[in-house]
């Protein structure tokens, strides 16, 4: 059934209309009345609509009812990304989204060789939430994740270490591997990943020293965008998701 994102103020009592962008789509689509689709707010709630009216510029919807996204994973996992060079942050939003993602925070470290200023910043912030928009209308998702860049790494360990599961993925770890970290239950998790250079020590040990987990991705190193959707899929099939 087609999906359709829409902000929930934008949802009346009985009715919604698709108006630009997503009409367009409905278009392309060849919908026509009397077909019936499903529109989701982005925090959660699935509604379930038959188009009433075609319009040249709009289509109706008459809302039959509404209820939460079934798509959703019962766990909430935060990934947090080292700044990246050229496409890499753009194809880590793209697949964790599709894999269930709640957010997407991009942080700066010593090693990373991108960095953002506020108009670079504020055009690649916009960019990056449409992608993660476009993923989860296409992924039949009930949330779109929120992608946000952080202004420190310090920050970065912070939020990354309110989780009940706060991972720290470093290359060089020996002793605890992802399967001992996911023992426990768990409902939140935070999975941090490092620079194309990957950490340095002393960032190793600040996050060690903030709580975090400091456990390894297995014996191969893997690229900066493997490592957060290798890490990402297996917290989703330990936690009952595929």
């Amino acid at each position: 059934m087609p999906r359709f994102f829409m902000d929930r103020g934008e949802i009346g009592p009985g009715f919604a209309v698709l108006t630009g962008e997503q009409a367009a789509h409905a278009r392309v689509l060849r919908l026509k009345s009397g077909d019936r689709v499903t529109l989701c707010d982005g925090q959660g709630t699935d509604y379930q609509c038959v188009i009433d009216q075609v319009h040249p510029d709009r289509i109706r919807l008459a809302v039959e009812s509404q209820g939460s996204a079934a798509s959703e994973a019962a766990v909430t996992v935060r990934v947090f990304m080292a700044f990246a060079k050229g496409d890499k942050p753009e194809h880590v939003i793209q697949k964790a989204t599709e894999l269930g993602a709640a957010e997407i925070l991009l942080f700066p470290s010593s090693r990373c060789v991108m960095r953002l200023d506020g108009k670079s910043q504020e055009k690649k912030l916009a960019r990056w939430q449409k992608i993660a928009a476009s993923a989860a209308e296409q992924s039949g998702r009930g949330r779109i994740p929120i992608v946000q860049v952080l202004s420190s790494y310090e920050e970065a360990v912070a939020e990354a270490a309110r989780a009940d599961r706060a991972l720290f993925f470093y290359e060089n770890e020996e002793t605890v591997t992802l399967t001992e970290a996911l023992r426990e239950p768990f409902s939140t998790v935070s999975l941090m990943t490092g620079p194309e250079g990957g950490f340095e020590d002393r960032e190793v040990e600040a996050a060690r020293a903030a709580g975090m987990t400091v456990c390894s991705l297995g014996k191969r190193i893997l690229r900066c965008e493997t490592a957060p959707l290798c890490a990402l899929s297996a917290v989703m099939f330990a936690a009952g998701e595929f």
